[in-house]
């Protein structure tokens, strides 16, 4: 079986209900952290101009989806 991450997260995933996604991440995050953490590549940690990026975007996106006309409570 040579599918690609992509290619099952297309076709398997993406038909599971939100509950069974949730299920299927934790069962692969717990898995991950059962396991030698030795094995995560440091070149792919969030540096902190990425970290800005993300608060950045994060703070756009609520400003969209929030308007200050409403009121929230």
């Amino acid at each position: 079986m040579s599918n690609t991450a992509q290619e099952i997260y297309s076709q398997v995933v993406c038909n599971l209900s939100p509950t069974e996604r949730l299920r299927l991440a934790t069962l692969i995050l717990n898995e991950l952290v059962e396991q030698n953490l030795s094995i995560i590549d440091q070149s792919d940690t969030w540096t902190e101009q990425d970290q800005l990026d993300l608060a950045s975007f994060s703070l756009e996106y609520a400003t969209s989806i929030f308007p200050e006309s409403e009121e929230t409570v």
